[in-house]
């Protein structure tokens, strides 16, 4: 099954009840919180507190992603904000097993994201021992970049790595840049999970714009 997890960071944050409420409306099955520190990436998006506050209004999986650093730090945080899959960067932290250890025993998925400049290759050690990968298919830190075309390379990497260790149920997920348009080719190469933002949250037709992305889904 494919997924799309709407990203709030490209919601009206004024109307956040409002916005996630619509896009499940739409079909959508996570929802996508981008926390954002302001030294990992350039941006401040949110953190903890917020992500508590909206964990009511999300009736499937709410997916965090950590563009922090030393992430280690606010596990805990986000565990008790009702994260179901807590993903790190691997050149957030020093500890990289530790960490996704860590994240297993607070009752979470884990998951590693790799930046656009770092190979897949450093994932092999670890593999075996997460839930998810994700692809960023733009350098982190801002909304609305478009895709880098190599990303669909790398998925299909990942996708290869998968199949290696016998990992099937590796949820292969990309973020950054996703559209209509090019959600059928980064199907192809291997994601099951879509982070799309301003192409859902575009202020004018949320609902009707998770619609189209998983009817799409459906006929891939």
């Amino acid at each position: 099954m494919i997924h799309l997890s709407p990203s709030i960071l490209a919601a009206d944050f004024a109307n956040l009840q409002k916005e996630i409420e619509s896009v499940q409306e739409g079909g959508a099955t996570y929802i996508h919180v981008d926390v954002m520190d302001g030294a990992f990436v350039p941006n401040i998006s949110l953190g903890a507190p917020v992500a508590k506050s909206i964990r009511p209004h999300i009736k499937g999986v709410m997916d965090v992603h950590l563009m922090i650093e030393a992430p280690e730090r606010y596990l805990e945080d986000f565990k008790v904000a009702g994260a179901d899959i807590l993903t790190v960067h691997l050149e957030a932290t020093h500890h990289i097993h530790r960490v996704v250890q860590r994240i297993h025993d607070l009752g979470m998925k884990a998951g590693i994201s790799l930046n656009p400049g770092t190979p897949v290759s450093l994932l092999e050690p670890i593999i075996e021992d997460i839930d998810l990968v994700l692809i960023m298919s733009v350098n982190p830190g801002f909304g609305g970049q478009k895709f880098i075309p190599y990303s669909l390379e790398k998925l299909m990497q990942v996708k290869a790595l998968a199949q290696k260790h016998n990992r099937l149920d590796l949820l292969i997920e990309v973020d950054g840049g996703v559209t209509m348009d090019n959600a059928e080719a980064i199907i192809k190469a291997g994601a099951n999970v879509l982070v799309a933002g301003s192409s859902v949250f575009d202020g004018k037709a949320a609902t009707a714009n998770a619609k189209a992305f998983v009817k799409l889904f459906e006929s891939c």
